[in-house]
């Protein structure tokens, strides 16, 4: 088995180095989200911290501890993500050189973010676990110093420092909720918040569709079947040392399907205007999940990211209007006369509602040669809103169907 390596002393050591260059993020009571869920909920913001995560306070904790002579050579770090943002940052700032190995496939506005901090990147593999042997070649051949984003003791130390913030910040907090993917942040902030406070309860969060370390402390089969919106903790094997801090510190490791991490994205930003990546709508997700069991007390929970894809978080925004009712597709069997659409328009505006799409069908349907198919995008209040809209179109007399009905 292997043994545990890190010390809460190791976490102060790393405070100290990196206090003076990285944010300290405020912890923020979530007004909205604690009305719905009926507990105190805190929020660590890291999706604030340098490069949007907490990835950085690894990468500079590591990167303070090379020698002169490795600092001359530069470093390596495979990452498609936010790991790769926090080298590169901190190491452009120091003036080490830094060469990041990403997927082929990757985003290019992540590959154009980490050149932007000044790393040389390299694109190689299928995904994290193909790049890692390429990276690991490359450091060898060319003298680099390999910066691992979670099983490096140095790097789980920077991690673990947002725990020390947090209680700091909250000492009254009773739980901590913590993504889980490497296991690296979890890892770091369980040893801190068992040294600080005890009798602290720390979970983890994992996407269902990666539960490694959850698969491992359970002695069953992980899923691994498929792409998660929480690709920065897609991660299929764990660092073993940070798995066995996690069998020591952590109290209990819950996953979360994907819809109710794309659920808990969307809670996070309508309730709080909080931007959050998968990784920390996993954490959310759980929170939720486990609401029953927290009433009275204090929960806090790492926002660990920011870096959620532009294009994603649109589609994200779009479906969770569609959940909540703020948008529903109406679609009417009518007769193809003159004044029909008129007709249909006005009672929905005297409804209350707005229309913001109408498609209207003559030739690709069953119905009717002297009939017609519309379908009519509407934005209400809420999914009551909408009931009352068909019950009125239907006293109407019209033959409409709402999305998503029999």
């Amino acid at each position: 088995m292997t043994q545990p390596t890190l010390t809460y002393d190791d976490i102060l050591a790393a405070h100290a180095r990196i206090k003076d260059d990285t944010l300290r993020t405020p912890t923020v009571r979530a007004t909205r989200l604690s009305m719905k869920l009926g507990f105190d909920l805190y929020l660590k913001l890291e999706n604030l911290q340098h490069t949007n995560a907490f990835k950085a306070r690894g990468a500079l904790s590591r990167l303070l501890t090379l020698s002169p002579d490795q600092q001359a050579a530069g470093v390596i770090a495979c990452s498609a993500g936010n790991h790769a943002q926090g080298v590169a940052y901190h190491a452009q700032r120091l003036g080490i050189r830094a060469v990041i190995v990403m997927p082929e496939g990757t985003p290019f506005n992540k590959v154009q973010r980490t050149r932007d901090f000044g790393a040389e990147v390299v694109l190689h593999g299928k995904g994290f676990d193909d790049s890692v042997a390429f990276t690991e070649d490359m450091a060898a051949r060319e003298g680099l110093t390999l910066i691992h984003p979670f099983d490096d003791p140095d790097v789980v130390a920077g991690q673990g420092t947002v725990a020390i913030e947090m209680l700091e910040q909250r000492p009254e907090l009773d739980v901590i909720v913590v993504p889980i993917g490497g296991g690296g942040l979890i890892a770091g902030m369980a040893t801190a918040a068992k040294a600080i406070k005890p009798g602290i309860e720390v979970i983890g969060a994992q996407a269902l569709l990666f539960d490694a370390v959850k698969s491992q402390l359970e002695g069953t089969d992980p899923h691994f079947d498929g792409a998660s919106i929480a690709e920065g903790i897609s991660v299929k094997a764990p660092s073993p040392r940070n798995v066995e801090i996690i069998r020591r510190c952590v109290d209990r490791v819950e996953s979360v399907t994907e819809s109710e991490i794309e659920d808990a994205i969307f809670d996070l930003l309508s309730l709080e205007k909080i931007v959050t990546e998968g990784a920390a709508g996993a954490g959310m997700a759980v929170v939720e999940k486990l609401a029953p069991g927290l009433q009275g007390k204090a929960v806090g929970l790492v926002v660990c990211g920011g870096n959620i894809d532009s294009r994603l978080l649109s589609t994200l925004i779009l479906r969770g209007l569609v959940r909540d009712g703020r948008i529903s597709r109406l679609t009417f069997r009518i007769d193809d006369t003159p004044g029909q659409l008129s007709r249909i328009s006005r009672l929905i505006g005297e409804a209350g509602a707005n229309v913001i799409e109408v498609i209207h069908q003559r030739m690709f349907q069953s119905v009717a040669l002297k009939q017609a198919e519309l379908d009519i995008v509407i934005e209400a209040r809420d999914m009551h809103h909408v009931q009352e809209i068909v019950a009125t179109l239907r006293a109407e007399g019209l033959t409409v169907r709402l999305a998503g009905e029999g």
